[in-house]
């Protein structure tokens, strides 16, 4: 997250909101009621470290976060900064007929959300400051000569043409054609010493969004909605968290992140989140505990790849857990899926053991001799092992219940291409799955042990 910290360059203002409460609440007591009133608009006072401008000689300040983190209050101080100096208090030199474009996916978001939004531009203003807004000419003017043009990215051609030194470019992951329009906004910024591009969106994986993000001459913020916490409603919180908790909607629009599938991957986001379920059958054929053990537990080992799934009644399997340990040593982990298998009440704990020889087995013996263990040995690669399990998926045969991120992460970049890092989640998973569904010819049974 970029932002820079109160230090010899920053603000009196932003100097004030760091001090300790106490100190703080004195210091506002004695400030003459016309700085206070000032202070009100002073965005250095209110803004969080992450939401601070940048610092350096970028060319495109990219905000990617969730929704609520306080996108559109970011683009509209940028935008007062830009146009009428930085602070109520401070001389503006250079911002005299300043040309700034304004650009959302169409007018009505422009004008409703930048312009005249709970956060935008008009309502950030202070009074004797506030621009003119000309609906009819789509225009903001300041008192000092700066304008500012609404365009609206549905019709791209409106950017060609037009030249300005400044733009703020909201919720462009949403534009259409957003590739075009961002082409001809960027073919406009001509004017000046210095032309940027502030852009603040809810992230998506598009192709051009990611080159964006990813250019030398970008600097990114991100962040997630719990940033904002503060000034969120709690029952909304709660409530987000209760339905999409760490679900790929959730990531994406509440987290901010940018999630993709690997060219080639066995598994999409899209398929996973299609068949996710908030909860298991109450009743349940048999379950299971799967393990791909790492057998070391040093610094550089692989993680401990442990996963609960069960047969439902319908035929189904659900994934109940992803419990997997990073750098355990091995009566770590053991003692760790023992005590899920106990949890679970699971029929069987089945454990790869190309690896590990009988120490998984010498373990289980030691620590929970009355458990149904199976060992398993891979003799095919990953990706014959993984075809089966994902073409289940395919088949609406396979529920996630609930989400798990790091699981999932993995089955969306997994293509099984040497060099791949060793997908200790996803070869539990197939594990699990193989032991409920599948038979050596891959047809799904259900297995009387």
């Amino acid at each position: 997250m970029t932002g820079r910290n109160a230090g010899p360059g920053a603000s009196p203002a932003e100097k004030l909101a760091r001090l300790p409460s106490s100190r703080r609440a004195a210091v506002l007591a004695q400030l003459p009621a016309e700085d206070c009133r000032a202070l009100f608009y002073d965005w250095s006072f209110w803004a969080r470290p992450g939401q601070r401008t940048p610092e350096g000689p970028w060319f495109c300040w990219l905000v990617l976060a969730g929704r609520g983190f306080g996108k559109t209050r970011m683009g509209a101080e940028w935008v007062r900064a830009q146009m009428e100096g930085p602070t109520p208090l401070t001389a503006a030199p250079g911002t005299a007929g300043r040309r700034l474009a304004l650009i959302g996916e169409t007018w009505a978001d422009v004008r409703g959300v930048m312009v005249e939004g709970d956060s935008g531009i008009l309502a950030c203003s202070p009074p004797d400051r506030r621009p003119v807004f000309e609906p009819s000419r789509r225009r903001l003017t300041w008192a000092n000569g700066a304008v500012a043009e609404i365009f609206a990215a549905a019709e791209p051609d409106q950017l060609r043409g037009p030249q300005h030194h400044l733009a703020w470019a909201d919720e462009i992951a949403k534009w259409p054609a957003g590739d075009v329009a961002w082409a001809n906004l960027l073919m406009g910024l001509r004017l000046g010493d210095a032309p940027r591009v502030m852009a603040t969106t809810t992230p998506r994986p598009l192709a051009w969004l990611k080159r964006l993000a990813n250019d030398p001459n970008t600097v990114v913020t991100r962040g997630g909605t719990l940033d904002n916490r503060a000034h969120l409603a709690r029952p909304f919180l709660a409530e987000m968290e209760r339905q999409y908790g760490r679900t790929r909607i959730g990531r994406q629009e509440l987290g901010g992140e940018i999630l993709e599938d690997a060219e080639g991957a066995l598994w999409t986001r899209a398929l996973i989140e299609d068949q996710r379920v908030a909860r298991a059958p109450g009743s349940c054929r048999r379950t299971v505990v799967a393990v791909d053990p790492p057998v070391t537990g040093h610094k550089g080992s692989d993680a401990c790849g442990i996963v609960i799934a069960a047969l439902g009644e319908d035929g189904r399997a659900y994934v109940l857990e992803d419990a997997t340990l990073a750098r355990a040593s091995p009566a770590t982990w053991m003692a760790r899926a023992l005590a899920l298998y106990g949890r679970y009440d699971a029929d069987r704990l089945v454990a790869e053991v190309n690896n590990g020889g009988d120490l998984v087995e010498t373990l289980v013996r030691q620590m929970a001799p009355e458990t149904a263990y199976r060992p398993v040995r891979a003799s095919h690669g990953k990706i014959a092992r993984a075809e089966p399990v994902a073409a289940l998926y395919e088949r609406g045969l396979v529920a996630h219940v609930g989400a798990w991120p790091e699981l999932e992460d993995q089955m969306c970049r997994f293509t099984g291409q040497p060099g791949e890092t060793s997908p200790d989640r996803l070869d539990a998973l197939v594990w699990a799955l193989t032991e409920l569904m599948l038979t050596p010819g891959g047809r799904p049974q259900v297995r009387r042990l």
